[in-house]
């Protein structure tokens, strides 16, 4: 039988239904193989094995009596910034260092109801803040296909415990790529939903109008399992869509014949490493092989997306983290007066890159400068998501790269904040916009690192999305590669 923490999610649920292998079993492989690598890559900032093995006991039980939940003892982690009832979440910041929330996110209460086991909670930038996972508060995250290389961020720890086989699914954030980056970098399949499609509820912000909670798998079919059970509405979340998601597992085996895919020049453009240029090309290739049309389009208002981006997510950064005070959770320092206790609070408990984010959101945000930097964000975001709707107009879906580069040395860019800005160039488009994007591995670098791609959609289309990933991998084995991690 193939190791159990190998197994995809389909195939350990049809093993589990068999009754070849228990949710117990399948538990204490993972949990034993967190004990043994997750020392050396830092993906999880806590684990809750004891939980993981009640859970993992009752799943067995209420499948003994008949229960075919759709996750049923499937063993998932969680990026810490989603809320757990009891549970420390912390968003890799030492100013939540000790808080345990009293509820579940509506993504954690879903999972628990479709009958998924929790490993426990992963690693992040310190409150999704980066692109590395270099900004945690409490260690780094690596990469499993290269020990000395970043796994992305702000989601490096959700990318890389589905890389290192140390959970079968894990859930991320994506504010301005941090789903879909770290996928493409640690080699494995993620998404992005559609502003709207996956609540938000419980959710600590960074970014309220950009943040939105999506899984990382092994293949494609997993992914469409996993967005089955957290997406859809939820009355706690006014942003929520008010309609139900589509089954995504039963439209993998629709024909991608016909489908309109286009190719924005933009983001093929100076600076992006020649290798990520080709493994792209060709897999646009391979689409079109399976009968898929494609054609080079552009992108017209491009390069106002970085400026208008951060100019937003810093504003809107600036407001949500105002909550951290030390007066009703986190991490309280005495000061001399009330003011003196929040300086001292504040001072100690942000990292220097959220502190840079907040000073710079709410200097965008100050009388003098709002019309002159955040309206005008605001007026160029609006064009952008009318360039994406000029697009969908034509085409069926988009494909790019997902970074210029392969994963980046530690230390390489974090010397150079304007560096790590642009390592997200080719994904916050798709979050001012509030489309859809599914990051796929599409090959290898000359040193052995992961090239990832991704589909881009119009809002509410991961359906065709994940019908194009899942042909793609039908047709390819990129997917099927894993990092030797005796020799990482």
């Amino acid at each position: 039988m193939t190791e159990l923490t190998s197994l995809t999610i389909s195939d350990a649920l049809e093993l589990m239904r068999a009754g070849d292998i228990s949710a117990r079993e399948l538990t204490e492989a993972h949990l034993q193989r967190i004990e043994a690598l997750d020392p050396a890559l830092g993906a999880y900032l806590t684990v809750t094995d004891d939980l993981a093995r009640q859970q993992a006991a009752a799943a067995d039980a209420a499948r003994a009596a008949g229960d075919e939940r759709p996750l049923l003892g499937i063993p998932i982690a969680l990026k810490d910034v989603l809320s757990t009832r009891g549970i420390e979440t912390t968003c890799g910041s030492r100013i939540l260092k000790g808080y345990e929330p009293i509820y579940d996110a509506t993504v954690v209460t879903r999972l628990r109801e479709a009958g998924a086991v929790l490993l426990g909670k992963l690693n992040m930038d310190e409150f999704a803040m980066g692109s590395s996972t270099e900004n945690s508060a409490y260690f780094p995250t690596r990469n499993p296909w290269n020990l000395e290389r970043v796994p992305g961020g702000s989601s490096g720890g959700s990318a890389a415990a589905v890389a290192a086989n140390m959970a079968l699914a894990t859930l991320g954030t994506d504010t301005g790529g941090s789903i879909r980056q770290p996928a493409s970098f640690c080699g494995v399949s993620a998404i992005k939903p559609s502003y709207g499609r996956v609540s938000r509820y419980g959710l600590i912000a960074y970014g309220s109008s950009f943040d939105q909670a999506g899984p990382f798998a092994r293949t494609v079919e997993d992914l469409a399992r996993t967005l089955g059970v957290i997406a859809g509405h939820d009355p706690l979340d006014s942003t929520s869509m008010p309609s139900a998601a589509p089954d995504y597992v039963a439209g993998l085996a629709g024909d991608v014949r016909g489908l309109r895919i286009g190719l924005p020049r933009e983001y093929f453009a100076e600076g992006l490493q020649p290798e990520v240029e080709t493994a792209v090309r060709a897999a646009a290739a391979h689409l079109e092989s399976l009968g898929a049309e494609v054609r080079e389009l552009s992108f017209e208002h491009a390069d106002y997306c970085l400026p208008a981006y951060y100019i937003i997510a810093m504003a809107e950064a600036s407001a949500n983290l105002a909550r951290y005070d030390g007066v009703r959770f986190g991490a309280r320092v005495e000061g001399a007066d009330l003011i003196d206790s929040y300086k001292k609070t504040r001072g100690a408990g942000f990292g220097e890159e959220v502190k840079r984010r907040i000073m710079l959101g709410t200097y965008t945000l100050s009388a003098g400068y709002y019309d002159a930097y955040y309206g005008k964000a605001q007026a160029a975001r609006t064009l952008i998501r009318g360039d994406f709707d000029a697009m969908f107009a034509g085409v069926d879906a988009l494909l790019a790269p997902v970074a210029p580069t392969t994963a980046f040395k530690f230390g390489e860019v974090t010397r150079d904040p304007m560096r790590m800005i642009l390592a997200d160039v080719l994904t916050i488009s798709a979050n001012l916009a509030g489309i859809c994007g599914l990051s796929l591995p599409c090959g290898f670098d000359a040193g052995g690192l992961p090239i990832g791609m991704q589909l881009l959609g119009a809002p509410f289309t991961e359906e065709r999305l994940l019908r194009l990933g899942a042909a793609f991998q039908r047709a390819t084995d990129w997917h099927l590669r894993t990092p030797d991690l005796a020799h990482s």
